[in-house]
């Protein structure tokens, strides 16, 4: 039996597609089971409205963050395979066959990570898209920690690695992920199953997303040394080129270009691929968009910059558990000092 679970928030503009695309699919779930974690909109009717069309069940949990909603719907779900999706996405229509068949013919394969594409319609989403998401044959198999939009678990497998940490509101994804690849080392990666989602709209919103993922980051200690590298070339690095090229010899400000070049260097091999997939193009999509990807790099930059450290000062005033240890011995409560 395979549950397909979700968690909501006031998606009542996005919804719809969700629910629309799990009705394409060439696989259907045995059950569908979506938290709704208090919206105001209109979000819980539109969802009542499919539930003569799907075998859906809609559990209220206001309040709840998206690890709490998962959990509650990874424990109410009766299938022994969970796949995982997210508001806001649109599936191909053999995303859940593509995800789960692996779990199906391998008794020994405890989790598939399934893949996104960007589902661009703006310049600006199309440049961010490039900017901000790797495509298929840049991904490590062995490494890659797939989004919770996209990936599906034995449920024993999940219950056994401690389910997703409460206490983290943002990157609880990775967490969960690196939980379970310790509790069940067994992971395949399926690039074809994809689910479609559009990137952030404006760049404040994108602003505000790399912020709190920098954020979770701190808060969770995940990748210390890839932020200190930030800091690092920015802090250091680039004022060091600067001063020796003014002291020593202007011809050294030309690495900066040598950096920059190898720094933009993917998200240009990128753009020609969300380009035809996007549903514009034109000559100035493209100079928009060659213009624009170095601004998005380093806004991206420096909200991970300024995320980090708010989520470290929340580590250090909390004291969360280590996302080593299984919540099911108690540790995923978070400390606070006496």
């Amino acid at each position: 039996m395979i549950s397909l679970i979700a968690t909501v928030l006031n998606e009542g503009e996005s919804i719809r597609g969700l629910l629309r695309s799990i009705q394409r699919q060439t696989r259907q779930p045995d059950e569908v089971v979506i938290v709704d974690g208090g919206s105001r909109d209109d979000t819980v009717a539109i969802i009542r409205s499919y539930e003569e069309q799907l075998p859906l069940r809609l559990l209220i949990e206001a309040g709840c963050n998206i690890s709490q909603g998962r959990n509650r719907a990874i424990k109410a779900a009766q299938g022994d395979i969970i796949a995982v999706t997210d508001a806001g996405v649109r599936l191909d229509e053999n995303w859940l066959e593509r995800i789960s068949d692996p779990l199906l013919q391998n008794p020994a394969l405890n989790a598939v990570g399934g893949f996104f594409a960007a589902d661009a319609r703006t310049a600006f989403e199309i440049a961010l898209g490039a900017t901000t998401l790797p495509l298929a044959h840049e991904i490590d198999r062995d490494a890659f920690l797939p989004s919770s939009r996209s990936i599906a678990f034995r449920k024993a497998s999940a219950l056994r690695a401690g389910l997703y940490p409460e206490w983290l509101d943002y990157c609880e994804d990775l967490v969960f992920d690196l939980r379970l690849r310790r509790a069940a080392a067994s992971f395949a990666f399926e690039p074809r199953a994809l689910a479609h989602f559009r990137p952030r709209s404006t760049l404040r919103a994108y602003f505000r997303q790399y912020y709190f993922y920098a954020r979770g980051d701190g808060k969770a200690h995940l990748w210390a040394r890839r932020h200190l590298a930030r800091y690092a070339t920015y802090l250091l690095l680039a004022p060091a080129i600067f001063l020796a090229g003014l002291l020593i010899e202007p011809a050294l400000w030309s690495l900066y270009f040598i950096g920059a070049a190898a720094y933009l260097f993917q998200p240009y091999r990128r753009l020609p691929t969300l380009m035809s997939r996007s549903r514009v193009s034109s000559p100035a999509i493209w100079l928009y968009c060659l213009v624009a990807i170095p601004w998005l790099r380093f806004v991206g930059d420096l909200a991970k910059m300024l995320g980090y450290p708010a989520g470290w000062g929340w580590r250090l005033r909390h004291h969360p558990p280590d996302w080593r240890r299984s919540p099911l011995d108690g540790s995923d409560a978070v400390g606070r000092r006496p």
